[in-house]
């Protein structure tokens, strides 16, 4: 059985993290597959918006403590250089908006890879956990870089330091995610949010995350520079003449993602 689940609805890639029995805790295969399904997203013109859960009652539990603990086991250097950190860097890389839709409990790395996406929604179950410092480690896949950013050096300090289980509403009330939603309407709720998406013009969310991204390492002033130089090529694209036209006319747009 696959360890990732692939299928398209329309314009959305649904990417489904598929080690149930383990929690979706990654190995390397599950690893590697997630990357290849992250370039199949990036290559295809169809796509439009990327949407990633877990299958079962988690999203990942992160590391599969079994593979780093086994015989041969491969060291932390390749774990994060080989499995981890190419994810979050595709992730933030792709053109596209990405949506992690967390369905059930979030540890260590599958905790960090949820909260670099675009948009993070959780079902009122899901739960949070920065679970490194229990095992004598420290927060990796990208977690002291986007934690503080998202709700602050004190909570994001405590809660690494602690390991403490956050909830979805305390994850929706410190702005560690956006919403979260009942259990019963959640996948309805997250999947609607991720054909919205798939709807809007491609290009300029796609220019909206690189300016975010750059955001954490400009000036002010280069910042302005920044939306200049996006804002030109946004008002390049086939979606701006649509939507000045459409909001002309009174009606609705039709994006292409063009």
């Amino acid at each position: 059985m696959s360890s990732i689940l692939f299928h398209l609805e329309e314009n959305i890639a649904v990417i489904t993290l598929n080690r149930p029995e383990k929690l979706n805790s990654f190995n390397r295969e599950m690893a590697l597959q997630l990357q290849e399904k992250l370039d199949e997203c990036a290559a295809s013109k169809d796509i439009r918006c990327v949407y990633i859960t877990g299958a079962g009652k988690g999203f990942s539990a992160g590391q599969d403590l079994a593979e780093i603990t086994a015989p041969e086991a491969p060291g932390f250097n390749q774990i994060l250089s080989q499995h981890y950190n190419p994810i979050v860097v595709k992730i933030r890389e792709l053109k596209k908006p990405v949506v992690a839709a967390v369905n059930g409990v979030a540890a260590g790395a599958g905790a960090n890879i949820a909260l670099c996406c675009d948009i993070v929604l959780a079902s009122q179950s899901a739960s949070f956990i920065q679970a490194f410092s229990k095992i004598g480690l420290i927060p990796d896949s990208g977690g002291t870089f986007f934690l503080p950013r998202l709700i602050g050096w004190q909570k994001a300090s405590a809660i690494m330091m602690l390991g403490d289980k956050i909830s979805a509403e305390e994850a929706e009330r410190w702005g560690m995610i956006y919403k979260y939603f009942p259990d019963a309407s959640f996948e309805t709720e997250a999947k609607k949010i991720a054909r919205q998406l798939s709807q809007m013009p491609t290009q300029a969310l796609a220019h909206t995350k690189k300016a975010l991204q750059w955001s954490f390492t400009h000036t002010m002033y280069e910042q302005l520079m920044n939306e200049d130089k996006l804002q030109q090529r946004a008002a390049g694209t086939a979606d701006y003449h649509e939507g000045i036209s459409a909001f002309m006319e009174k009606r609705a747009p039709v994006f292409k993602g063009e």
